[in-house]
């Protein structure tokens, strides 16, 4: 059972003398959640954005491995991905699984899409805002303001957009978890843009975290290093796809499933006593933050 946010301390005053014994504490603490360790996630109602592939579709499917509904967001074009990923979920793991087409770069469309979804789930106790885009450039002055507006639209004015959108469907107890990345803390000479979004997501992370405290809602985030997706052959040429997460100490990509434990543990019980906080799945970088 999820812990609430009470204002008053939960324990009496006591003393004891080093190193203390357990048996004597009022209240004694809490070591067993007695929840099942398969379905961390039963019946729970999840969004996920661009959950159609890479890193969403992974979650997605660890999530109902672990007993959720799951409804992705995805664009019109990814809608075979969608197909495949809500019928794995369909078919082997028996959960629901909407796909739900929409333009998040689009304020309507974010909203429209958690109406849809709220019609249908009729609550929200998991939302990760996940989708993507970056457009490489090598210098600043190379970069385009049309594909500026769009890195920034898709990847935080939409968190914004949708979250405001599901939190009149979220309770006590809820979790939000966001995607950022790496380069939000050490940078990327060639994706400005898209790293400057990313710290921006952290920054939104820690910020929504102390709003929302009262509510009872988490959030957290998680940011991965390089990880195999479909967004790397579609960004970059392929001499730099074949060489690919070399360059991390692993030197190596991750698998997205190495990256869905981390949303399972911040979508679950499991992590009651996280909120503002990033988890770094990066292949073994050590960073600041």
């Amino acid at each position: 059972m999820q812990k609430s946010n009470p204002k008053k301390p939960l324990v009496k005053r006591q003393s004891q003398s080093q190193p203390g014994l357990e048996f004597k504490m009022d209240p004694k603490p809490e070591f067993d959640d007695g929840l099942s360790i398969k379905n961390k996630l039963f019946n729970k109602k999840c969004i996920i954005t661009g959950g159609d592939s890479g890193i969403g579709r992974a979650v997605a499917i660890a999530f109902a491995r672990h007993g959720a509904d799951v409804a992705i967001i995805h664009l019109k074009s990814e809608i075979k991905d969608a197909n495949f990923t809500a019928n794995y979920i369909r078919d082997k793991y028996k959960r629901k699984c909407l796909t739900v087409i929409a333009d998040i770069s689009k304020e309507m469309e974010c909203k429209n899409a958690i109406k849809a979804i709220a019609k249908e789930f009729k609550q929200i106790d998991v939302l990760v805002n996940n989708a993507a885009v970056q457009f490489p450039e090598k210098n600043i002055t190379d970069i385009k303001t049309t594909n500026l507006v769009k890195t920034f639209s898709v990847n935080i004015f939409a968190m914004f957009w949708i979250t405001q959108a599901a939190l009149r469907f979220m309770k006590e107890g809820s979790s939000i978890i966001n995607t950022s990345s790496v380069t939000a803390y050490r940078g990327s000479p060639e994706l400005l843009d898209y790293s400057a979004t990313k710290g921006a997501i952290v920054s939104f992370t820690r910020s929504l975290s102390a709003n929302l405290m009262e509510k009872g809602i988490r959030v957290n985030g998680v940011a991965p290093g390089p990880v195999w997706t479909p967004l790397i052959p579609g960004t970059f040429p392929p001499k730099k796809v074949s060489e690919f997460g070399s360059d991390s100490p692993m030197k190596r990509p991750g698998q997205t499933e190495e990256l869905a434990p981390a949303y399972v543990f911040l979508a679950s019980h499991d992590s009651s006593y996280m909120s503002g906080q990033f988890i770094h799945v990066n292949g073994g970088e050590i960073v600041n933050g």
